[in-house]
Formats: C-alpha cells, structure tokens, sequence
C-alpha cells in the first residue's frame, strides 16, 4: 500500500505541473481555460462517485451548501488568478509562488483561532519571504509583465490557502475526497462560466487540437492530478507527503523548460531552492 501510494503522490504532483504548460498553450484565455478545466472534469469526477465510498458521505454534504459555495468561491479565485499569473510571468514563478498557500493557512489559523505558530514554522516563512525576493528581482529583469504575474501568484496561494481550510472543514463533517471534489468542482465551473463569458476572452477552442489541450487540463492535470494526490494523502504519513508535494513546482519548471523553451537563470534557481525549503520547513512546523 505505501508503495502505491508513493507513486500515486509524484504522478499526481507530475500532473498537476503539466497545467501551466496547457494553460499557456491554449487556444482561449486564462479566464476561459479555468473554466474548462473544471467544467470539462465535472462529468469524469461525477461518474467515479458510484465507485467511491460517496454515498454514506451524501447526506452530511448535502446539509453543507455554505461550506461547498465557500469553496467552490475559493477554487475559482485560484484557479482564475493562477491562469493569470501563468500568462504574465514564468511557469517557474507562478507555480513556486502558487505553493505559498501552506504558509497563508498557518497564518490563517494564527490569526483567526490564535494557533500560534512554531519557531520552525516562522523560521520557514523568512526563508519562503527571502526566496520570493529573489524571484521578485529575477523577474523585474524578465518582462515588463513578471511582476504582475508573480503579485497574481501571491493572490492564488491566498485563495488556495482559503480553499483547503473550507475543504478540511467539509471533511471533519464527513465528506469523502471523491465526493466533495465532484461537488466543489461542479460549483467552480458554475461560478467561473459567467466571469468567463463576461471576460471578452476567446472562450472556445477553434480546432480538435485546441479542445484536446482542455481535455488534458481538465482530466489529466484536475482530476487525475488532484484524485492521486488526495489518496496518496490518505495513507502516506504528512511529514513525507509534504517533501513529495514540493515535487509539482520542480516538474512544472522542468516542463516549462524542455517543452516551452523557458530559460531557468541563476538567481531564480537560488530563490525556487530557498522558497521551497522554506515551504518545507513551514509544513513541518505547523504540525
């Protein structure tokens, strides 16, 4: 079982890394291939359900609608900001800074219900603040754009951060991983399709090969993705799985380097190395 769900744990982070490249690949706007990804994975999610262990968890979810549009509200903003900040600056900087969202739930649970914070976890947020300075400075010499997209970055970890304590909450009232994913999703791709029609954007793909680049974002990098990562969660110890986690943003610059022929220079590379170590040391300080 430990073996399995290693794997499961970096083939979902390898996953979720390929949904920058689509998103920068796409035939439609950043808005738009947000809402595809979650409006195309909804029929995929919803038939895996059955075959979960969904249906003790329907009625307590049903009983949960304030929580479910809390978070489907939450996984929409990263999701929409997240596809921004891809299209303004690097894959490697939006996916680095994405992954603060561990840091802004400590800090959350700091300050709304006074959690205090270990020595360990603050020594990792100067690191995680230290690397992002790095990045800041590496992409003010990238385009006139970077740092837009790297404040977009920031903004996601936030709406992540919100995301996962809704999602946590769900959980302790009963909601199983499957389940809930199909529910939230469901109303992501709800709240998403209006902004995205209002937007101007392109909405939809003019060719089979535009469509299929949405296919691999929704079914490959979403569902796919997020469904190995939550049973890998579920039976690796959360010490471990938060070093394989810190897999996603390596994969994603790799990605971005040998399919969109995006350079890595020096001093972005030192900057990625002292964010994720200083994420590492955040998850491990927050208990």
């Amino acid at each position: 079982m430990r073996g399995s769900a290693l794997l499961a744990l970096f083939a979902g982070a390898a996953c979720i890394a390929l949904s920058p490249i689509w998103v920068r690949v796409a035939e439609v706007g950043p808005t738009a291939s947000a809402f595809w990804r979650v409006a195309l994975a909804v029929p995929l999610l919803w038939a895996l359900v059955p075959f979960s262990s969904a249906g003790a968890s329907s009625g307590r979810i049903k009983r949960q609608w304030p929580l479910l549009v809390a978070a489907g509200f939450a996984f929409a903003g990263d999701l929409a900001f997240w596809h921004w900040s891809i299209r303004f600056t690097s894959v490697a900087n939006s996916t680095l800074l994405a992954n603060l969202a561990s840091i802004f739930v400590t800090l959350a649970a700091w300050i709304l219900w006074r959690h205090k914070p270990s020595a360990l976890f603050v020594a990792g947020l100067l690191a995680a603040i230290a690397g992002v300075a790095l990045l800041v400075r590496t992409s003010r010499e990238f385009s006139a754009t970077a740092l837009l997209g790297d404040a977009l970055g920031v903004i996601t970890a936030m709406f992540y951060a919100w995301y996962l304590l809704t999602v946590k909450g769900l959980r302790i009232r009963g909601a199983s991983t499957l389940h809930l994913m199909a529910v939230t999703t469901t109303v992501t791709a709800a709240l998403l399709l209006p902004v995205a029609l209002l937007s101007g954007e392109t909405f939809a793909s003019a060719t089979p090969g535009g469509w299929l680049k949405l296919l691999g974002l929704a079914w490959i990098s979403h569902a796919a993705g997020q469904g190995l990562i939550a049973y890998a969660l579920a039976h690796l110890p959360a010490a471990f799985s938060s070093v394989g986690l810190l897999f996603q943003p390596v994969m994603a610059a790799l990605f971005a380097w040998v399919l969109l022929g995006e350079p890595l220079v020096a001093l972005q590379i030192a900057g990625g190395l002292v964010v994720l170590a200083g994420i590492y040391l955040a998850r491990r300080g927050s208990g």
